[in-house]
């Protein structure tokens, strides 16, 4: 008898935050910016298991509080630099939980939706093994160029609407599915066949900057008003 592979969900989130101070535990509509992405995975029924990666005692304290089936991993103090790099991270989290596949997003992806999770691991196992591991993108289609002013993606001396350039793909980091083996043998998330899942562009918005943050409240409550407005 076949059985669903086991998928764990990894978060790491770091208490400390350069350019938008505190992130991670920052009100966003009116919650936690991290309570967005863990009521997303707890809510896609294929995930086994919701593990969230942090050195915060602010954030430790807030999940063990409000999501208390969330499995915690206190970050060792040599994994906390800015400068780690976030696969030698997970290739931590993956040694102390065990898996057949690994998901791993962000707190800073708070309008990403439990079908669009469950639709990128739909298409990974029903594609895998041919395709080793998937990675989310954004597609672009507008006229790029390089910092010497080179075309990349266009022929400027044919001046085709931007709707029939061919799309170039941008990776916008809110989902990444791969197995520990890809991971520990590439040191890296994206093997060597990945897939790339395709999302809209403001379901993946993703926080940087003070700016992405005021729109992602902005659209987070705007969706939460739609979602209101549908129930009455």
């Amino acid at each position: 008898m076949k059985t669903d592979p086991m998928i764990v969900a990894l978060v790491p989130m770091r208490h400390h935050s350069v350019r938008v101070p505190g992130k991670n535990y920052r009100p966003l509509a009116g919650k936690p910016l991290f309570h967005h992405i863990l009521s997303a995975l707890l809510q896609t029924p294929e995930i086994g298991r919701v593990v969230v990666d942090t050195d915060s005692p602010v954030l430790m304290e807030g999940i063990s509080r409000d999501f208390p089936q969330v499995t915690l991993l206190e970050r060792p103090a040599h994994l906390t630099a800015d400068t780690v790099p976030m696969n030698e991270i997970l290739m931590y989290d993956t040694e102390q939980v065990a898996a057949d596949f690994y998901l791993q997003t962000h707190s800073t992806n708070p309008l990403l939706r439990p079908q669009t999770i469950s639709k990128a691991i739909q298409t990974f196992l029903s594609h895998y093994p041919a395709y080793d591991s998937l990675f989310s993108v954004t597609r672009l289609q507008t006229r790029l160029w390089d910092g010497l002013a080179r075309p990349i993606n266009h022929n400027p001396a044919i001046l085709l609407r931007t709707q029939d350039l061919p799309p170039v793909y941008e990776e916008n980091s809110c989902m990444y599915i791969f197995t520990r083996q890809t991971l520990a043998q590439r040191r890296n998330r994206i093997g060597e066949r990945p897939y790339l899942f395709e999302m809209d562009p403001l379901e993946a918005r993703d926080i940087d900057e003070e700016f992405d943050f005021l729109l992602a409240d902005l659209l987070m409550r705007q969706r939460l008003q739609a979602e209101s407005g549908r129930e009455d």
